[in-house]
């Protein structure tokens, strides 16, 4: 993917890199196996265990975030970038929780998208994923509804409740067209049972976007 060679050509010797999890992540994750296999020297810290099953097949050291608390790039997909603003929708991989831990120590987190993935406003399709604890997680839900949330229970193929990396319930969110993604993201935050949602509010520091006339970055 083209965005995804843009955004690994950022990644230096000596760096401590942040490896994002889904489908477009794992082009970037593979490029820099490349670039180890090349020699490049940087360590990468997994937010997932897809992520981190992929690296070490590439061969990519890593580490985690207790030696390396400070992050220098992370490079990450997105289900949705606001144009503007540069808030985001992630976690429909269901990696969220560990995304935004390492999204929230780095230095600059890029993000690799192609042109669909662009919208005006946040949530207006598709839904917004909220990890909560499995005890009581029809309660979170009964208050995630009370802030206007139309809130579904993922489930695997088997029928039974998808649980994250932390074990946890992840409940997809739709709201009315009308909300404002940042005051919505503070109130889930206030949801007693969630544990993080998938709104990512001001982390991201640039987007690289893959569309039919090549690359372009938006910062």
């Amino acid at each position: 993917m083209a965005a995804a060679q843009s955004a690994i050509s950022l990644v230096r010797d000596g760096m401590i890199v942040g490896l994002g999890s889904g489908s477009t992540a794992s082009f970037a994750v593979r490029g820099l196996g490349e670039r180890v296999a090349q020699g490049l020297d940087f360590v990468g810290i997994p937010t997932s265990e897809q992520a981190a099953a992929q690296a070490r097949a590439l061969g990519i050291p890593l580490s985690s975030l207790a030696e390396e608390p400070n992050i220098d790039i992370t490079i990450d997909g997105a289900d949705q970038v606001e144009e503007g603003t540069l808030n985001l929708v992630k976690g429909h991989g269901g990696a969220l929780l560990r995304e935004k831990i390492v999204a929230c120590a780095s230095k600059r987190l890029v993000i690799i998208v192609d042109s669909s993935k662009l919208v005006s406003h946040l949530a207006i399709d598709g839904a917004v994923p909220v990890e909560v604890v499995p005890f009581g997680w029809q309660l979170t839900l009964r208050r995630l509804s009370n802030l206007g949330a139309k809130g579904l229970l993922r489930q695997n193929p088997t029928g039974a409740p998808f649980r994250s990396d932390g074990g946890n319930y992840i409940v997809d969110c739709t709201f009315d067209s009308g909300i404002v993604a940042a005051s919505i993201a503070d109130e889930i935050d206030h949801v007693v049972g969630v544990v993080e949602h998938g709104l990512f509010i001001g982390l991201a520091s640039e987007v690289h976007v893959a569309g039919c006339d090549g690359v372009r970055v938006l910062t």
